[in-house]
């Protein structure tokens, strides 16, 4: 930065403790403060100016605000009527409120001053669900959260006890958007108690860790929150289940298959294990040829014809023996079960 720089900052800094002589600027150093800062930009232009063009347009800008009391006089009449309309506005919301409390809860006038209410203070909403962002949340979620929120405070305020509805609806709205973060921000639900424990830990890790200049060990964060370790081990295995991680995503930085990839698919014969290994006892204790007329027929994919010639007999008799032998084998696996 050169000394043109230098002369611009500091003729910059001289307007603004000029506009605010006490460190605070009231309603005519204001005025002159905005004048002035509109007036610096037109003279000047860019930072490039010298330190006598600096000075020279900060004389001039002085000279043009002494000399337009007007100016001051309708900014400083501008910031007055804002204040007054405020004040309007929560006179107005209290005469609401009481004028609420008149009406019978469910008629049409009690729902139609209800929803202006609502719709008169849903700027406070806006404002509160801001502040919780960018916390795995969609804000849209958060704003009609903190709604219900105000639609609680509406129906619960009472005007009679002299408190501001603002000051009254913010920590219900706030509440309201925290037992959202609580109850619906986990991705597998887990117990209060768990929820909190985690929140426990998370502060103690922070503080243990700017303590040591490393992680806490169990042993710490058991000491630290007055609990067992099993506690503490339960805590940080619980805190998994806040977040999902997508099967889609590698398991490490280096572009490996992704998890998905990499887990075991399901064996379709599975089901059947069980139902074999029932089954060989059962098959032992057959006659020898209801026995070899199964195997050839299951293990050997012989058809009954060809059964029929291997051990000779007729079709229909292996078909009867077949019949017979499978009802024995389901009865008997039923009883086992």
């Amino acid at each position: 930065m050169d000394r043109r720089e230098d002369g611009s900052a500091a003729a910059r800094n001289e307007i603004a403790t000029a506009a605010m002589p006490n460190g605070r600027p009231d309603e005519e150093h204001a005025a002159a403060l905005a004048e002035t800062l509109i007036a610096t930009e037109q003279e000047l232009g860019s930072a490039l100016a010298t330190a006598q063009d600096v000075e020279s347009a900060l004389a001039r800008l002085k000279q043009r605000v002494k000399a337009q009391p007007a100016i001051r006089h309708g900014l400083s009449t501008q910031w007055s009527r804002r204040v007054q309309h405020d004040r309007q506005d929560r006179s107005g919301a209290r005469a609401m409120f009481i004028e609420l409390r008149k009406l019978q809860d469910g008629s049409a006038e009690y729902a139609e001053l209800r929803n202006q209410l609502v719709r008169m203070h849903l700027p406070l909403v806006e404002h509160l669900a801001r502040r919780f962002r960018n916390r795995g949340e969609p804000l849209d979620d958060l704003t009609q959260v903190a709604t219900i929120g105000l639609i609680k405070s509406v129906d619960r305020f009472d005007p009679e006890r002299g408190v501001e509805f603002s000051t009254y609806a913010t920590p219900t709205v706030v509440g309201e958007i925290k037992r959202h973060f609580r109850d619906k921000g986990w991705a597998v639900r887990v117990p209060r108690r768990l929820q909190e424990l985690r929140l426990a830990l998370t502060t103690a890790t922070a503080e243990l860790s700017q303590q040591h200049g490393r992680s806490p060990t169990v042993h710490e964060l058991a000491e630290k929150l007055a609990i067992s370790e099993e506690e503490v081990l339960e805590g940080l295995e619980s805190a998994n289940a806040y977040s999902m991680v997508s099967l889609d995503v590698p398991d490490t930085d280096d572009e490996p298959p992704a998890v998905a990839d990499t887990l075991g698919a399901e064996d379709e014969a599975l089901e059947g294990v069980e139902y074999r290994e029932s089954l060989k006892p059962l098959l032992e204790d057959l006659p020898p040829r209801e026995k070899r007329i199964v195997l050839l027929r299951f293990f050997g994919n012989m058809t009954q014809s060809q059964i029929a010639q291997e051990v000779g007999i007729s079709q229909m008799h292996v078909s009867r023996l077949l019949a017979r032998t499978m009802a024995r084998l389901r009865e008997e696996l039923r009883v086992e079960e």
